[in-house]
């Protein structure tokens, strides 16, 4: 197969999906590299010689990446993953909505352009994690413990939105569940309002509980390699963030994994958006989550 990875330059050096090119390279298929940053792209030929079994995105979130991955689906080419399924997680207001909408755990979340205006939510649900709707990787992320702190926590663009959301109590870690096209796993690590919190990052049993619901948002979404960051609250577990195409970290053999995962779905054809996970072994232990 011939593939097309797009990689923004702050992922050129990463595992994934540095790993996962070579590797995809060494069971000898082609795969071109585009870095959307550095490169030229003469879209009027590109996108349209149908050169690629699929492109493939990694990149952070608002970049120039995910614009050219819509081209490409537009004129049919087939994409990893479905790029309304990314559209739908990159914006954390619209997937806030998509995840009610479908019975998701998530909190309750309100949205503004400017950090002020969360002012007018009840005191009583303060404390509030404001974050950027475009934001990725826990940046910008502040814990806003009453209304007289939120005009600093106001960093986000002229004209972007921030979402707020209730804090939820926890134990200071979270866990990682990772998808791949239908294969769970998850890993206990340190959340990232806890800083001071000495968490081993590691690999921990999935609780039949948690690993619906990571199956129920692939399914919501139409994603079939992602990530969701859950929570473990007064009233059980809680999805607090979905990512497409993660770092994987701590998952056996994941070079191995995504790659396989990558030309499965690269083989499914276009505009086959997920409705469930792919028709692989789902690893749920029968142990509790260890939390």
């Amino acid at each position: 197969m011939r593939l097309c990875f797009l990689v923004e330059e702050e992922y050129r050096h990463d595992g994934m999906p540095r790993e996962v090119i070579a590797q995809l390279g060494a069971w000898g298929h082609t795969v071109d590299i585009v870095r959307p940053g550095r490169s030229l792209l003469p879209l009027s030929s590109a996108l349209t010689a149908g050169d690629h079994d699929a492109w493939v995105l990694k990149t952070v979130s608002g970049g120039p990446g995910l614009t050219l991955l819509e081209a490409a689906a537009h004129t049919g080419l087939t994409t990893v993953n479905d790029v309304r399924a990314i559209r739908g997680v990159r914006d954390k207001a619209l997937a806030a909505v998509i995840a009610r909408t479908h019975g998701l755990p998530v909190p309750v979340t309100y949205a503004a352009a400017r950090a002020e205006e969360f002012a007018r939510i009840p005191e009583a649900e303060f404390p509030l994690v404001v974050k950027p709707a475009d934001g990725s990787s826990g940046r910008a992320v502040r814990l806003v413990r009453d209304p007289g702190e939120l005009t600093a926590t106001d960093q986000a663009p002229a004209t972007g939105l921030l979402i707020a959301q209730p804090y939820v109590p926890n134990s200071g870690t979270d866990l990682k569940v990772y998808s791949v096209a239908g294969e769970l796993f998850a890993t206990e690590r340190r959340s990232p309002l806890h800083p001071g919190r000495a968490v081993r990052e590691r690999c921990v049993p999935l609780s039949a509980e948690v690993a619906r619901i990571t199956a129920e948002t692939g399914a919501a979404f139409g994603l079939d390699l992602y990530g969701i960051d859950v929570l473990f609250g007064p009233d059980g577990p809680v999805v607090v963030d979905i990512n497409d195409f993660p770092s994987f970290r701590q998952v056996p053999d994941a070079v191995a994994r995504v790659s396989a995962a990558v030309l499965r779905l690269a083989r499914r054809g276009p505009g086959a958006l997920t409705a469930a996970p792919l028709p692989l072994p789902v690893t749920v232990p029968a142990q509790p989550v260890v939390r």
